[in-house]
């Protein structure tokens, strides 16, 4: 029973201490309250008291700002009228200038009327005197006015036209000089860029054996064996004293070629008979045909040209096993592609153009062994099937003066191939056919009526002809040569070009005694 009291009386006590735990907890937040607000009321008096002075202060900078700008604008008022007063000065000094001017030119143009009036009296007193010294001339002369004019004019145009042809001789020896100048620089540049090396061409070829032995087998029973190689090839073989090699002879040097191959093939497996033969034969066709391909990719990478069709290609790869005087020809159109190129680009031509043109202008003679007509129209034909650039056919066309070059592309591809074919080294001839040219060149030379001796000279490049001075004048000279020319164009074939030189001398001799 004391417990439960106890227990109630803790109750009670706790219950009474929350009661005025809370009570004095309500006056102490009371309290709070009303000091917040007292010191509310507190700041914000002090906010309005300084809220006025930002105000006063705030009125006072503007009051400040507003009198300075006032104070700039007067000084700028005052600068303008200033630079106002100085332009107005300056005006009034231009208008004094310009009245003291008029009043000059008004002076000037006053003294220019009295001097024009005082010339045309002097004028009209030289025509007086003029038309008096006519009518004296006249009855001097017994010649009339027309007349006069006539005559006067007439020795003014000889004049004229003396001097006229003077300067024109003068200017077209200067061009001349300066042309041929220039054209000289640029082919030797070229030629100097293109140095090629050549190597003469012969009819034969020579196969070495490693044995004199083997010469027999060659020849085989009853000679079958070189019969059936010569009649598979085309080709002449000569087996003779000389130790160690076969002779292979033939104009056509694709079949040599093939023959070549074969022969070196057979010899180099050690059984020839003639089923063998065959076989090699073909075999070296076909070997023959890639290198024929590859010798015309090969030529055209090393000229640049590019775009070709393959059967152009391979008739370009043909040219390595075709001559001209010697010349082998594709070596020879590589490098008329590359002296042409060189030259345009020196004189700002179309490159692209001539070192095509230049590398198929010899394309004909790839087939003017079986076909009819000169390597010029087959090489048209041929590129006028395969639809090649127009230009570039014209090109082919004129580099022999077959038609007229129709660009000066066209024209540096006959100068690229000239030089090629005339340099010293490039083509061989046969003494007999050297000699002989040089005795037609004189004795064209010699057929001519005024000429006293003709030397060939310069490997048959130039013939000097002298001429008897008393049957040949300097005006006859110039046509002189121009006939000898023509002459031997007409009635030589030569590579390169041949130069006339035709020398008059009149000597005087006296003495003194």
């Amino acid at each position: 029973m004391e417990t439960i009291i106890t227990i109630a009386a803790i109750l009670i006590s706790l219950a009474i201490g929350i009661v005025l735990g809370m009570i004095i907890r309500k006056k102490v937040a009371e309290s709070k309250i009303e000091g917040a607000e007292k010191e509310a009321k507190r700041l914000v008096e002090l906010a309005k008291i300084e809220a006025e002075n930002l105000k006063k202060e705030e009125i006072f900078k503007a009051k400040e700002e507003v009198m300075k700008a006032r104070n700039e604008l007067d000084q700028e008022i005052k600068e303008r009228r200033g630079e106002i007063q100085r332009q107005e000065s300056r005006i009034i000094q231009k208008e004094e200038n310009l009245e003291k001017r008029a009043d000059n030119f008004e002076r000037k143009e006053r003294e220019l009327e009295r001097e024009e009036q005082a010339l045309q009296e002097r004028e009209q007193e030289v025509e007086g005197l003029k038309a008096e010294q006519l009518t004296v001339l006249q009855k001097i002369a017994n010649l009339n006015q027309e007349e006069a004019k006539v005559q006067l004019l007439k020795k003014v145009e000889e004049e004229i036209t003396t001097e006229k042809a003077n300067l024109i001789r003068d200017l077209e020896q200067k061009a001349k000089e300066e042309s041929t100048k220039k054209a000289r620089e640029t082919i030797s540049y070229a030629i100097q860029k293109c140095a090629a090396d050549h190597s003469a061409e012969t009819t034969v070829s020579i196969v070495p054996l490693p044995s004199d032995d083997v010469k027999g087998r060659i020849i085989g029973r009853e000679g079958r064996n070189i019969k059936a190689l010569e009649t598979l090839t085309g080709i002449d073989l000569i087996i003779d004293d000389t130790p160690e090699a076969v002779i292979l002879s033939g104009f056509d040097p694709l079949r040599r070629e093939v023959a070549r191959i074969a022969l070196e093939k057979l010899i180099d497996d050690g059984r020839i008979h003639p089923a063998k033969i065959e076989e090699m034969v073909e075999k070296a066709k076909e070997e023959l045909l890639e290198t024929i391909k590859s010798e015309g990719e090969r030529a055209a990478l090393e000229t640049g040209v590019i775009g070709l069709n393959p059967e152009l290609i391979k008739l370009i790869g043909k040219l390595k096993y075709r001559t001209s005087y010697g010349q082998n020809v594709l070596n020879h159109s590589i490098e008329v592609s590359n002296l042409a190129r060189i030259m345009a680009e020196e004189l700002g031509l179309d490159a692209k153009l001539v070192r095509r043109a230049g590398l198929l202008h010899d394309i004909g003679k790839a087939l003017d062994h079986d076909m009819e007509g000169t390597h010029v129209e087959i090489g048209v034909d041929i590129l006028k099937k395969f639809k090649e650039n127009p230009l570039v056919i014209n090109a082919v066309e004129a580099h022999h003066g077959d038609v007229e070059p129709q660009t000066l592309e066209a024209v540096l591809v006959q100068a690229a191939d000239a030089i090629s074919a005339s340099r010293p080294g490039a083509r061989r001839e046969t003494l007999e056919a050297y000699i002989k040219r040089l005795e037609n060149l004189e004795a064209i030379a010699d057929s001519f009526e005024g000429v006293e001796k003709s030397f060939a000279i310069q490997a048959g490049r130039e013939v000097r002809i002298i001429v008897k001075p008393e049957k040949v004048s300097d005006d006859k000279m110039t046509l002189l040569a121009r006939d000898v020319s023509k002459r031997i164009e007409d009635e030589m074939d030569y590579p390169g070009q041949i130069k006339v030189n035709i020398i008059r001398e009149t000597r005087v001799v006296d003495y003194a005694k």
